[in-house]
């Protein structure tokens, strides 16, 4: 029968033309899936390069950190040596306990024929009180607010006495830090400097502060004229 051939031919040209559109289709999705790999294998790899990027930055990061650390460490040790060694030479104002000593001249009326320089303050005798304080341990010294250093002098111009070019008169005021039982028992101590100075008929005062002592820095020229450090030779092996 004409008819049902035709029929079972339109039925196969369908299912055929069916068919081929789903392999395009499949085909199709193939495709799009391998392209959509690569783009996934490309952006991958685009990826874990900027990873490896990143993560070398990272090192190169902490490697400048760990490098900035070390140099705070050395700058932080060397402004500890500049502030040590800036303490023991004075140049910073220091506090603490300690003594006071308070030294004049005489009041006594002179006996007839008696020296007058006997019963005045004289730079030997505030030198002498300056020795023993330092050997009683005091760590700074102060004189009618000049600070003794290792470039202060002490000298009398007349009737006066200069301290770190700098002219002062009685009453001479010394301030010292440090323990103050030990600073009162070296002037104090029996035939020491006080008994001696008021043999003289000095007045003399010692008063332990076991409060706040201030002691000012020194503020002199610590320009050297002469002197200039001794250069360190290599040693040979």
């Amino acid at each position: 029968m004409p008819w049902a051939i035709a029929l079972v031919c339109v039925v196969l040209g369908f299912m055929l033309s069916m068919q081929f559109k789903v392999q395009q289709q499949v085909q199709l999705k193939d495709v799009t899936a391998f392209q959509r790999a690569q783009e996934l294998v490309s952006q991958l790899e685009k990826a874990e390069k900027e990873r490896d990027s990143l993560m070398a930055e990272a090192e190169n990061l902490r490697a400048q950190m760990r490098e900035m650390a070390n140099t705070q460490t050395q700058f932080q040790g060397l402004a500890k040596q500049l502030e040590q060694a800036q303490l023991h030479a004075g140049l910073i104002a220091l506090q603490g306990k300690g003594a006071i000593i308070e030294m004049r001249d005489t009041l006594r009326p002179l006996a007839p024929g008696e020296n007058p320089n006997q019963g005045i303050i004289h730079d030997e005798d505030v030198l002498r009180v300056v020795n023993e304080l330092l050997a009683g341990g005091a760590e700074a010294i102060a004189i009618n607010e000049q600070r003794i250093t290792a470039r202060s002098e002490v000298r009398c111009t007349g009737p006066t006495i200069t301290i770190n070019g700098i002219r002062t008169a009685p009453p001479i005021i010394i301030k010292a830090i440090g323990n103050p039982d030990e600073l009162e028992n070296a002037l104090m101590m029996r035939g020491g400097i006080v008994e001696s100075l008021q043999g003289w008929g000095l007045e003399i005062k010692v008063k332990k502060e076991l409060g706040t002592l201030t002691v000012p820095a020194y503020k002199g020229s610590l320009k050297l004229q002469y002197a200039t450090p001794v250069s360190q030779e290599v040693s040979k092996p």
